[in-house]
């Protein structure tokens, strides 16, 4: 009982935090100088969402099949070398990876996706090498002992059992790809970063915030959309959400 009434107050407490940001939000005119940045929110919003899909698609359809080639134990003597190799791509701060893709491909998009696509394929990959190899060793076995060849015991058994952690890594590297996108905007390539950091050099917080919210939401938003398709598509067992 005392938990409920607690949340109850939390509850009321973030609905009266919420009015009186709103009630000072319109007195001091902030929501009409938001509106007024809106058209350019959402031709930008696109443009990111733009980057983010083309980016994370070529991570995802590259990463899943490395990470699986990498869990193979033909694989095992050099899957951890070839794994810090990838890791070579977060380590390297995003701007720089931005600015030496942008020295060998010019400016605009194309370096942007190249350099996103780096940024976001480490988390992929390796989930997809840690979830592959955690699957149980007995699953395996029994697998084998009713007749399953390594495709089969692959596609019916090791990845249905490693699409959770699979999923996980998607929303990571997803969440990170979207807040890096606005950088993309330094090489010309367009993004919801115009407004963060023509707001920034302007000193115009309104800009800068009408560039920086979205691109939070976004985030929040997309690593939803990943989570309700994992939850209904990640099998019941394996899913703590389902159990």
């Amino acid at each position: 009982m005392p938990i409920q009434s607690m949340k109850g107050a939390l509850r009321a407490l973030l609905l009266v935090a919420v009015f009186a940001a709103g009630v000072w939000s319109h007195s001091s005119g902030l929501i009409d100088d938001f509106l007024w940045h809106l058209p350019d929110v959402q031709y930008l919003a696109v443009e990111h969402l733009w980057l983010t899909a083309i980016s994370g698609s070529l991570a995802i359809g590259v990463a899943i099949p490395l990470g699986i080639l990498l869990s193979r134990p033909s694989m095992a003597r050099w899957a951890e070398s070839l794994m810090q190799v990838l890791n070579v791509g977060t380590t390297i701060p995003t701007l720089a990876v931005l600015a030496l893709s942008m020295s060998f491909l010019g400016i605009g998009t194309v370096p942007a996706i190249f350099g996103l696509f780096v940024a976001t394929l480490l988390p992929i990959a390796r989930n997809t090498y840690a979830g592959l190899k955690g699957v149980s060793p007995a699953l395996m076995e029994a697998a084998a002992g009713i007749g399953m060849s390594p495709t089969q015991r692959l596609f019916r058994v090791e990845l249905p059992n490693a699409l959770y952690v699979i999923f996980a890594g998607i929303r990571t590297a997803l969440a990170i790809n979207i807040g890096t996108v606005p950088l993309a905007f330094l090489i010309g390539a367009g993004g919801l970063g115009e407004l963060i950091f023509t707001g920034i050099d302007l000193y115009d917080p309104v800009m800068m915030l009408s560039g920086a919210i979205p691109t939070a939401l976004l985030a929040i938003l997309v690593d939803a959309l990943i989570a309700t398709i994992a939850f209904f598509i990640v099998p019941r067992g394996v899913n703590p959400a389902r159990q």
